[in-house]
Formats: C-alpha cells, structure tokens, sequence
C-alpha cells in the first residue's frame, strides 16, 4: 500500500502501523508524528494502522532563540 511520509511516496504492507514506517526510515527521537494532519499520541505508534494514501508527518522539535 502506498503512503506519503514526509512527502516522499513509500510501499509499504497492509496493516503496517505508525512504528514501521518509523522504523523504515530510521527516525531517531524527538519527534511528533501527525497523520493526515492529525496529531497521534506516541502511545499509539505500535497500534495506528495505516490506510493507503495517508499522510504521515514526522516533526522534530525546533531549539533555539
């Protein structure tokens, strides 16, 4: 099934949550992980299921001044 993470296109397999396509492009923490606009609360990266054509977003934090 095809996602956009990042907006970059990616295969990926039916029923595949928010943690594989972590774990597909390597995230490290920080980071925040919205779904088609949608914040996902990290507690449920192991049990989000994906559908075909989701937008997943993941942010990293901002430091600075």
């Amino acid at each position: 099934m095809r996602v956009i993470v990042n907006q970059v296109e990616y295969e990926i397999p039916n029923q595949s949550v928010i943690a594989d396509v972590l774990s597909l492009i390597d995230a490290k923490p920080p980071y925040a992980v919205a779904v088609n606009l949608n914040f996902v609360p990290k507690i449920k990266h192991h049990e989000f299921v994906l559908n075909e054509n989701d937008q997943v977003e993941i942010i990293a934090p901002v430091t600075g001044g």
